[in-house]
């Protein structure tokens, strides 16, 4: 059974070391399985992206999607951020690294983002990325908020990102509408 930890910075974030199976032959892992998160609803949908190392993507919001992702090939380092109105973590920001650690070894490590949490990930090296959402795509939830907000202060561990054109025109946090501001609610 894998290892489940609530984030100590944003509430809902979990964050999962599962056990990881190995010998002569290689690995086996179970990257995701639905009962570890009682709040969470059904994935519907599988997602994978591959970038080259350089590349930032984010910060996106949901209003009503959550997300697991797990780091299969490279290191990605990934930034979360509390935007959800009557969160006792609102205004909170997360950083760590998912994939192939400093000792190159590559952990597991999953984590699961609750709705209203923005979030992205810098390519520290060429990776994959893949992600799990609990409703299909839907371009009316595909918020997204300045991934240099100076109000979110994120280590994205690399200079010069390469960026799309959404993600260099996303507003500051204090710029959002109050029609797009998420609000704290457990799911159940």
């Amino acid at each position: 059974m894998a290892k489940l930890t609530e984030s100590n910075l944003i509430k809902g974030v979990l964050h999962v070391e599962p056990v990881v199976h190995g010998d002569e032959r290689g690995f086996f892992v179970e990257t995701y399985r639905r009962e570890w998160f009682p709040f969470g609803r059904e994935m519907l949908q599988g997602n994978r992206g591959d970038r080259a190392a350089g590349c930032l993507v984010g910060l996106h919001y949901h209003l009503h999607q959550a997300d697991y992702w797990y780091v299969p090939y490279g290191t990605a380092r990934v930034v979360l951020h509390d935007l959800r109105q009557g969160s006792p973590t609102n205004g909170v920001t997360e950083c760590f690294d998912l994939g192939v650690n400093a000792d190159g070894k590559n952990e597991h490590h999953g984590v699961f983002i609750p709705p209203g949490v923005a979030h992205g990930f810098a390519s520290l090296t060429d990776m994959t990325i893949t992600y799990l959402v609990d409703s299909y795509y839907n371009a009316a939830d595909e918020l997204g908020v300045a991934w240099n907000d100076p109000e979110i202060n994120a280590d994205w561990g690399v200079t010069d990102p390469i960026l799309s054109k959404r993600d260099q025109s996303n507003p500051e946090r204090s710029e959002l509408g109050q029609q797009w501001q998420p609000h704290f609610a457990l799911r159940t």
